[in-house]
């Protein structure tokens, strides 16, 4: 069982590929994200690109109708395949795995650094708060208690 902190850098690579997919950085996201679970296996590596297509291929296929709960079962997929990965190493191996996964999530982050101002892709219904910064705090209350 992995401490707290790897299993969330596992659910982290998970949801980066799932939003990597499909994007203009994909083909370097993929060849980076399996050379790192290729571990120096070229037959693994390659298995591991094979994988990350059919992930970007079923991503690309859906029907708005089910894309949340693909997105969903695509991101789990990959967290364990992370997860397994990071469990399958000696303890130093794995403290140098996180770290390039950590490298590689924080260099391919599609989302808005901080400080950008910057926020696309977002529905809301209802009451919304946004807050943009680095170390912030905000607290909100909706609703007639609020």
């Amino acid at each position: 069982m992995l401490e707290a902190a790897l299993a969330a850098l596992a659910a982290a690579g998970g949801t980066a590929v799932v939003q990597a997919a499909g994007t203009d950085a994909w083909n370097g996201f993929r060849t980076r994200v399996a050379r790192l679970i290729g571990r120096g296996d070229g037959q693994r590596e390659h298995a591991e690109l094979e994988r990350l297509d059919r992930t970007a291929d079923v991503l690309e296929a859906v029907g708005p109708g089910e894309a949340e709960q693909v997105r969903i079962r695509q991101e789990a997929s990959w967290q364990t395949r992370f997860e397994a990965l990071l469990e399958s190493l000696t303890d130093v191996e794995r403290e140098q795995v996180a770290a390039e996964l950590r490298i590689l999530l924080h260099e391919e982050d599609p989302r808005p650094q901080p400080g950008s101002g910057g926020m696309s892709g977002n529905t809301f219904h209802g009451p919304t708060a946004v807050q943009f910064g680095d170390g912030n705090r905000q607290d909100n209350r909706f609703g007639s208690g609020a």
